[in-house]
């Protein structure tokens, strides 16, 4: 590992306490279906997309498989994979660390979901599939910087992959499918255009970044930045055992993740605040309680409650309420205490 190999620490990005929660909780469960972080230039979004692979668990992959399937997840894997399952193949996994695949603003459909050579199907019979950038995003995490200026048509793409775990590919009715989990993080700069609502409701979660205005907290900013840049090595050695713990806490909260009941009591309080809040759909509300759940795992319950609600209900509502132009997306924090304690 060379200088310009070494990120700046997830943990010790000075404050942005809200963008953090929001991508350890998609690391818990990217089922959540990702966060668009919104904010001006120079407030670390970046630096915490590229940096959150740090405190990522490992995961056993199958070896060798063009689309890198998770052994842990028999269900999920591609078809070749699950025959060699089935054909009594044992499979020795390889720990894979999770990495950042970076999705460029000029890829086209092809580039992003793969094709499937149709000569070949007709002269031969078997498939020929081509992988493209949700092949290789599955088991890792898929960064779209500038996601406002994306195409509408792969912005969708992006979204129904990331929230079915799946990637289908037709053409001329040939059909194809692999596997395509991913913690989908889209940045972008609202003065340079606004995401459609509909495509804004499909992530799962949405924060608003600005940088810090209290003089400690940026002068914090600058002697942590000028620090790393100095010795980027030995900073990243003073702050391992932070993400040592940190990755500890995700696996933990992972596997607890499995044990938290979606009971009535939690559903009917998540139900009363979108209805209060007047979030049109149930996306909100099926996102909320995934959110809920994952946050109670990172802090080591084993039931979601309010203060969980209390947690993630910006981060789940903001983008999903209406508004007038111009006016911020931001919950009232009295208002959502208020709501909390009728219930």
């Amino acid at each position: 590992m060379n200088g310009n190999d070494i990120l700046f620490p997830f943990t010790s990005i000075v404050g942005q306490e809200k963008m953090k929660k929001a991508l350890i909780l998609n690391a818990v469960d990217p089922g959540i279906g990702g966060v668009l972080i919104k904010g001006e230039k120079g407030t670390a979004k970046s630096t915490a997309v590229r940096s959150l692979v740090q405190i990522l668990p490992e995961r056993d992959n199958v070896s060798p498989c063009t689309f890198r399937c998770d052994l842990g997840r028999p269900e999920s894997m591609c078809h070749r994979c699950r025959e060699r399952l089935m054909g009594g193949e044992t499979i020795s996994p390889v720990r894979v660390p999770v990495g950042v695949v970076e999705l460029p603003l000029s890829a086209t459909e092809d580039r992003v979901a793969g094709t499937l050579d149709i000569e070949h199907v007709l002269k031969t019979g078997e498939k020929k599939f081509e992988p493209g950038i949700l092949a290789q995003a599955n088991g890792n995490l898929l960064y779209v910087d500038e996601v406002n200026l994306l195409d509408d048509h792969l912005v969708d793409l992006l979204l129904d992959s990331a929230a079915m775990g799946v990637n289908y590919v037709e053409r001329e009715g040939v059909s194809f499918s692999h596997p395509s989990r991913f913690i989908l993080v889209g940045t972008m700069n609202p003065e340079e255009g606004e995401l459609r609502p509909q495509l804004l409701d499909r992530f799962g979660l949405s924060v608003d970044v600005k940088g810090e205005k209290d003089t400690k907290e940026r002068a914090e900013v600058v002697r942590r930045r000028i620090r790393f840049d100095e010795d980027p090595k030995g900073y990243l050695e003073t702050c391992s055992e932070d993400i040592r713990k940190l990755r500890e806490r995700i696996t933990s909260a992972k596997d607890r993740l499995r044990g938290i009941p979606s009971d009535d009591d939690i559903i009917e309080m998540i139900v009363s605040v979108t209805s209060h809040f007047g979030v049109d759909g149930h996306r909100a509300d099926i996102t909320m309680m995934k959110a809920a759940k994952a946050n109670a795992a990172m802090d080591g319950r084993r039931n979601a409650g309010k203060e969980d609600i209390r947690e993630v209900a910006e981060l789940v509502m903001s983008h999903r309420m209406r508004r007038r132009p111009f006016e911020e997306s931001n919950i009232d924090a009295g208002e959502l205490e208020e709501c909390l304690q009728r219930l």
